[in-house]
């Protein structure tokens, strides 16, 4: 291993919606904990206050968390149109179950001392324990027509600003055309995965598409291979030189882990090549209806990437 380099082990899981994770979940010792969005099903801060507690007891001493759309009470905006909308304003029976508004953020805010970190969009800069540098870009944004927490007009688009020195992306959608079909087809977004495309981050982490569950190590073209081409999957990945470490189809509902994990450091059999490669994951944990998916639940990713030493 390169010793500018530091192994760094990642659990990450989205998706939870208020279910609770496995026993085994807590048996394992992570840096950093990554949460995709979604946390809860309806907002409601009781839900909030169980994802909390299910934090506190996963090992690591670094926890990420962004928001998804069913989180819509940290979309302060849309919260309030949302009352507005249904002429709710002052009724206690909402304060009661959605509390007021900000108060589901600031109960995040209350849990920095134990190493809870609640992440808005942008880039954010750790420095871990463990020695390594991990530059983060966050969005909990998703294209829809509906009227849910942090999402824009598909035929808007987003500007996702991320930037080349960035080791990893966690948004609460995957990027259009990586493990994100569905019965209706693909539902990420072209704008995210061109943003990703351009940067090349060493792993992209998300949740949304329930039946996408999967990961895999994409091998990015040339960028001159791509020409003038619009950049999408089709272009910008080498799917003969990718590999695919699983997916739904591949797992077996009777010997399926709690916890699947991979790793991809320098001496392992398919080490991730920084800049060459990306690790899309997509850890989306609460099973869908879709008859291909035959589980409740799906494994916990457990991730083992090398990451640059902090100066």
């Amino acid at each position: 291993m390169d010793s500018s380099n530091i192994r760094t082990r990642f659990l990450i899981l989205s998706d939870t919606h208020n279910n609770e994770l496995p026993e085994e979940c807590y048996q394992h010792t992570a840096d950093v904990v990554i949460h995709c969005g979604d946390m809860t099903n309806y907002s409601y801060m009781s839900e909030f206050e169980t994802a909390i507690k299910q934090l506190k007891r996963l090992n690591a001493p670094l926890k990420i968390i962004i928001a998804g759309n069913h989180d819509f009470t940290l979309d302060t905006p849309v919260f309030q149109q949302k009352i507005q909308d249904s002429n709710l304003e002052g009724d206690p029976s909402v304060k009661k179950v959605y509390g007021e508004y900000e108060e589901a953020r600031k109960i995040f805010e209350q849990q920095h001392d134990r190493g809870i970190i609640f992440l808005d969009e942008n880039t954010h800069t750790f420095t871990l324990p463990n020695g390594a540098r991990l530059n983060i870009y966050a969005s909990p944004y998703t294209p829809s027509l509906g009227d849910w927490g942090f999402q824009y007009h598909p035929e808007r688009g987003h500007d996702f600003q991320i930037d080349k020195a960035v080791d990893v992306v966690i948004t609460h959608g995957p990027p259009k055309g990586i493990m994100d079909y569905t019965d209706n087809g693909r539902a990420g977004c072209p704008d995210l995965f061109k943003a990703v495309a351009r940067s090349r981050p060493r792993m992209h982490c998300f949740g949304h598409i329930h039946e996408g569950w999967g990961a895999m190590i994409a091998h990015w073209r040339d960028a001159t291979r791509i020409g003038n081409n619009e950049i999408s999957h089709f272009t910008a990945i080498d799917h003969g030189r990718s590999t695919i470490i699983s997916k739904l189809a591949k797992l077996d509902t009777s010997t399926a882990p709690a916890v699947f994990e991979t790793s991809h450091c320098a001496n392992d059999l398919t080490p991730l090549q920084p800049d060459s490669q990306t690790l899309f994951v997509n850890a989306a944990f609460e099973g869908s209806s879709t008859p291909s998916d035959a589980f409740s639940i799906h494994p916990v990713w457990q991730v083992d990437l090398e990451l640059p030493r902090a100066r």
